[in-house]
């Protein structure tokens, strides 16, 4: 077998891969005498069909197996001696196509773009400022009064009070298409809060300014893509009896209320919103850093970039940013969208970042663990409720799934590693300037 190098230019490398005649013709003998013993045929005994009618009989596509074989064991021999990693899946091409025939050489062109040598950070000269922020006193306050809000309770408004938007209204309904009630229309004592959305567009509207004991006829018409297919699209009349009128009061900010959210005291509740909110507040300040940190990275290390990467993730981010654009449109059949010279900036950036944090993940040794995988695909899971056994088994048989699952993890372990090894000062400053920095980091 012969490999030959015809370019070598920057990133880019071609291959002639040649695999003799004689070499692909051994191997297919190799392989018929390894599957002689299981053979059988009509008018011979099992492990007793004669070679040539075995030759015959699966010579063709046995010599199509040792074809693909002999040139995948070319490449592997080549990259283990030279030690290059292309940076997508080598293109190979047979050189004489269609024209190849039995008992010829066979001769493929292989070329891909190599990755390149990623030159060595020296993290000492990183550094980043860790903003911390405090749970103080008066942010658990607005967050107890934010919880009170939430669990709200109504409250009988004086008799003869019109309703509004933010109260509930307690009714009977009956509702009715053409004249005729429909099942699953019809409702006693149903506590209806007007805006909160929980009924069909344009229902409660139609009962603000009702009084208790009103009869409102609402009409309205079912979404075209209301679940139910008898009603979608059709227009009903729904003949409301308002029984009472009640406005919100704030839940007490008081034990009782600390037991309606597990704790068992009123203090209990402010320790665990306490470590709720610093938790939050972490996690918010590693973002900004973690920007920080990729700044600094993308300043202090320039390579060359495989162009084949930087084009493809150029067109991920335009598709990306095209579905962000236009969120009604969830197919694929929007035709080509064209890269800007930004998406091919913001590309760039991309490609130099995870290369360099691909390489120092690998030299330290980082690893995503199987728990970590589980429990990354666990939280995935919980957007499919009742299908989480099909995502598992997806996820199982999808390698491609399973790096975009892997890919984030490894990212951020390095990432850790990398701050471990930088120069990092604690910075405690207010909640509204760690909000604004997070804020910054979408405007970039």
């Amino acid at each position: 077998m012969q490999v030959i190098e015809t370019l070598k230019d920057g990133l880019k490398r071609s291959y002639t891969i040649t695999v003799p005649a004689a070499d692909l013709d051994a191997k297919v003998n190799e392989k018929l005498v390894e599957a002689q013993p299981e053979v059988e045929m009509k008018g011979f005994r099992k492990g007793k069909v004669p070679m040539p009618m075995l030759r015959k009989q699966f010579g063709e596509r046995l010599m199509g197996d040792a074809m693909q074989e002999a040139i995948d064991g070319a490449m592997k021999a080549h990259f283990d001696a030279s030690g290059e990693r292309p940076a997508m899946q080598p293109k190979v091409e047979m050189k004489d196509g269609d024209k190849w025939q039995k008992g010829q050489d066979v001769v493929v062109e292989m070329s891909y773009e190599v990755l390149p040598a990623i030159p060595e950070v020296d993290l000492s000269k990183v550094k980043l400022d860790k903003l911390v922020v405090k749970a103080d006193d008066k942010s658990v306050t607005e967050a107890l009064e934010n919880l009170a809000k939430s669990s709200k309770d109504f409250e009988d408004r004086k008799k003869g009070s019109k309703a509004k938007s933010g109260d509930q209204v307690v009714i009977d309904f009956v509702g009715k298409i053409d004249g005729e009630a429909f099942e699953g229309g019809a409702g006693e004592d149903y506590p209806l809060e007007l805006g909160s959305g929980s009924f069909i567009p344009g229902f409660e509207d139609q009962l603000v300014g009702a009084k208790a004991g009103d009869e409102v006829a609402v009409k309205v018409s079912f979404p075209a893509e209301y679940g139910a297919k008898h009603l979608a699209g059709k227009e009903a009349i729904f003949d409301c009896t308002v029984k009472a009128v009640k406005e919100p009061k704030a839940s007490a900010i008081d034990d009782e209320l600390a037991k309606r959210f597990g704790a068992e005291s009123l203090d209990a509740l402010k320790g665990q919103i306490g470590e709720r909110l610093e938790a939050e507040y972490t996690g918010a300040s590693r973002q900004v850093m973690k920007r920080a940190l990729l700044d600094q990275l993308d300043k202090l290390v320039k390579f060359d970039l495989p162009p084949s990467l930087v084009e493809a993730e150029a067109n991920q981010i335009a598709h990306q940013i095209w579905h962000d654009e236009n969120p009604h449109d969830h197919g694929h059949n929007h035709g080509a969208i064209e890269p800007t010279d930004e998406h091919k900036s913001l590309a760039e950036r991309r490609v130099r970042l995870g290369l360099l944090l691909a390489e120092i993940g690998q030299k330290e040794k980082v690893e995503v663990t199987d728990a970590e995988m589980t429990q990354a695909v666990l939280t995935q899971a919980r957007q499919y409720p009742g299908q989480e056994r099909a995502f598992f088994e997806f996820v199982q048989k999808n390698p491609q799934m399973q790096q975009q699952l892997r890919a984030p993890i490894f990212e951020d372990k390095v990432v850790d590693l990398v701050f471990a090894g930088a120069k990092v000062t604690d910075k405690e400053v207010t909640k509204e300037k760690l909000q604004k920095a997070v804020e910054a980091l979408d405007e970039l």
